[in-house]
């Protein structure tokens, strides 16, 4: 399933993904707390989500609780190629490149990345 979910949008997916269902005043709740927005963001918020299909919302005695429609890893995983097509020609050699350029890597994100190749030459 693919779905762009703007950035407040995403916030909202995230608290729903961390614990659901939920209801209305729960994400709010939480929204308010986290990230201090107003109810009315919040729920405008939800609506966008309701309307792209990115939330499913079941009325369970008299309440409305929501669910994500698409797990977090799916989620992550489209944004993720999405920016390396936008950005590096779908490669990624280039995005490590150019953030190990920018901001240099510390010892152990060298080895974890180390460590991460030849796991994955293992497995192929």
């Amino acid at each position: 399933m693919s779905v762009r979910i703007s950035g407040a949008e995403s916030l909202v997916m995230e608290l729903l993904w961390e614990s659901e269902p939920r209801t209305t005043d729960q994400i709010v709740e939480a929204a308010v707390a986290r990230h201090g927005w107003g109810a009315a963001t919040v729920k405008t918020l939800i609506n966008r989500l309701l309307k792209k299909k990115a939330l499913i919302s079941e009325r369970i005695e008299g309440r409305t609780l929501y669910r994500s429609r698409l797990s977090r890893e799916d989620y992550v995983a489209a944004e993720s190629q999405s920016l390396l097509d936008r950005l590096f020609d779908g490669q990624l050699t280039p995005l490590v490149a150019h953030y190990a350029g920018r901001r240099g890597l510390t010892a152990e994100e060298r080895a974890r990345l180390m460590a991460l190749i030849e796991e994955i030459g293992d497995d192929q």
